[in-house]
């Protein structure tokens, strides 16, 4: 090296880093935000409903004839899956078997009622779908517990 040259030292990786960190804790964050929410949604307003007899839901199941055990069935379904969503090791898991929950009340919303609230399913497997690829890692989790208890 001459004299004349002199190293050239950058902060540019060490700033990068820094917001990507930054950038990495607000996704982290605003992830965890839409958890709460879907499973403040999925426990309250969806199986609350169905799983205390809210006449509204009666008539709904009645009307799809699955009846008292169709609702409480579904209900204690979502209300396992909001509590799932929750919990780290389950949360990816939880979101597809949410997805696929909307899935079939898409069709019975298409079927029965005539697509009235079809839309609905549909919209809450956005956020679901994210949450099953962000959170994929927590499945192998899943798979090393379920192996180490087996």
């Amino acid at each position: 090296m001459s004299e004349t040259t002199v190293p050239v030292t950058s902060t540019a990786p060490a700033a990068s880093a820094a917001s990507g960190s930054v950038r990495g804790r607000r996704a982290r964050i605003a992830l965890r935000t839409v958890q709460v929410l879907l499973a403040l949604f999925y426990g309250v307003a969806s199986a609350l409903p169905k799983l205390i007899g809210n006449q509204y839901a009666v008539d709904a199941f009645d009307r799809i004839g699955w009846g008292g055990v169709g609702m409480y069935t579904i209900g204690a379904l979502e209300l396992a899956g909001a509590v799932a969503l929750l919990i780290p090791v389950l949360q990816s898991v939880a979101a597809v078997a949410l997805s696929a929950l909307m899935v079939g009340a898409f069709f019975v919303q298409m079927i029965v009622f005539g697509g009235e609230n079809a839309a609905t399913p549909l919209i809450l497997i956005v956020p679901l779908a994210v949450i099953a690829w962000a959170r994929r890692d927590s499945n192998r989790d899943l798979l090393d517990l379920v192996r180490r208890r087996g």
